[in-house]
């Protein structure tokens, strides 16, 4: 009987996934309590509530007016209450106010593309496919990539396994500052990582994409069947299915509880994703990097419902390299977003793949495609780092944009978010004051 090998950096990994990650049933319901050994702050849960008097309110609701002048913020326990003009929102006797009546306010940033959540050992080469793997058990809560991101606004990341084979596993979507495990998680599995083409094309000896996609969807429709099962016998009754460790994260993409974060960096890739995951297989899924001719496909991204996080290159350039990789020529210096904008996609968001971009230089993602014609006539650049990753990840319930009982990840700054001459002042997590540059050292 020929035996298996398997690393043992993959079998401690494995281990360690299956003894750390929670269920669905068992993810945090609540914000934090306050750090320990001092009394709760306004607008902090068992604190008292807090009122932000502020000049500008970009609330950017996924529909609604974007923009308050004037306004007051509420928010009690790490939730917003409430968000309104100044003149019509009533502050409550007992609240603290802080008034940053010169200041603008907006939602706290979110990446949908980050590798800086933990530790570096979040590729495993062993398997082309590899569902079962699990990057939540490398997290390092609140590291140093992840504390100069939060002095730049980033208060949401989903940390990703690299895209070295076609499914890396399963990232999870974490709170920046907070410093427990238990605490900073939002949703774990955050995604499952699927790379179609590029990195994975150097994987043993070498493989094409023809034999990639086969054993891609090959891998697919085994976990969907998977899921059936389950989904049958939770239904109908009747035996149950043996539990299969790498196929387990199919039964959330069956119920549409997390989806499938691409690695898309060319037009070929973009479309396969496109046809054989959304189209064929119907799965949630959204395009991640988007690059080199992708943009050309914005009309069917958009009647498939498929959104575009674009990053790290927000701009194409004709290379010979890109032109002799990809086929792509455009023939100028073309701004991504703008030409998926120009396409009719509706939903577009930015990335850092961080730390390819560093994970602090995420608002100059948005500021970049502005710069080369992405129009922000509608506040599409901040609704690109905040309610468009929330819809896009599934989590819009509780982040991306400043309405009532939403947690309180909130950014006080100087100016238009995507100004580079912007200073980040003052971040909220959940009503916790986790930057202040009044008393803590500027980061970067």
């Amino acid at each position: 009987m020929r035996v298996q090998r398997i690393r043992a950096s993959t079998l401690l990994a494995l281990l360690a996934a299956s003894a750390v990650v929670p269920c669905a049933a068992a993810q945090r319901g609540g914000p934090p309590a306050a750090p320990v050994g001092r009394p709760p702050l306004a607008g902090e849960v068992g604190g008292p509530g807090l009122a932000i008097r502020a000049k500008k309110v970009l609330a950017v609701p996924d529909e609604g007016q974007q923009v308050h002048d004037n306004a007051v913020i509420l928010v009690r326990e790490g939730l917003i209450e409430a968000v309104g003009p100044a003149r019509t929102t009533t502050i409550p006797a007992d609240y603290e106010v802080l008034d940053a009546s010169d200041r603008w306010v907006c939602p706290g940033f979110i990446d949908l593309h980050a590798h800086v959540g933990g530790t570096f050992d979040i590729n495993e080469m062993v398997y082309l496919v590899n569902p079962g793997l699990r990057v939540s058990s490398s997290v390092v809560p609140s590291n140093p990539a992840l504390e100069r991101g939060v002095a730049a606004g980033v208060t949401t990341i989903l940390f990703i396994p690299g895209s070295g084979v076609n499914v890396g596993g399963q990232g999870v979507l974490m709170k920046t500052a907070l410093k427990r495990y238990e605490d900073a998680v939002v949703r774990d599995p955050g995604s499952m990582k699927l790379a179609q083409a590029g990195n994975p094309e150097g994987w043993t000896v070498g493989v094409g994409r023809s034999f990639m996609n086969w054993n891609t969807r090959w891998m697919f429709r085994r976990g969907l069947l998977y899921a059936k099962r389950w989904e049958d016998h939770e239904r109908n009754g009747g035996p149950q299915p043996r539990h299969e460790f790498d196929l387990e994260i199919f039964r959330w993409l069956a119920r549409k509880d997390t989806q499938i974060s691409t690695h898309t960096q060319i037009f070929q890739v973009v479309l396969s994703t496109l046809t054989m995951v959304r189209k064929e297989l119907g799965l949630d899924v959204y395009i991640d990097h988007g690059e080199m001719a992708g943009y050309k496909l914005a009309p069917l991204a958009q009647e498939l419902g498929v959104n575009a996080i674009l990053g790290p290159r927000v701009i194409e350039v004709p290379t010979r390299q890109f032109i002799n990789w990809t086929g792509s020529n455009p023939e100028a210096i073309l701004g991504i977003a703008a030409e998926y904008q120009k396409g009719g996609l509706k939903r577009i968001g930015f990335n850092t793949d961080s730390p390819v971009i560093p994970q602090e230089e995420l608002f100059l993602q948005a500021s970049t495609g502005a710069r080369y014609g992405f129009d922000d006539s509608n506040v599409d650049t901040v609704r690109g780092l905040t309610i468009v990753p929330a819809i896009t990840a599934g989590i819009a319930d509780k982040v991306g944009s400043i309405e009532p009982g939403k947690e309180a990840d909130l950014l006080i700054l100087t100016g238009d978010p995507i100004d580079p001459r912007t200073s980040v002042e003052k971040v909220l997590i959940e009503g916790q004051r986790v930057y202040d540059t009044a008393s803590m050292k500027r980061r970067y």
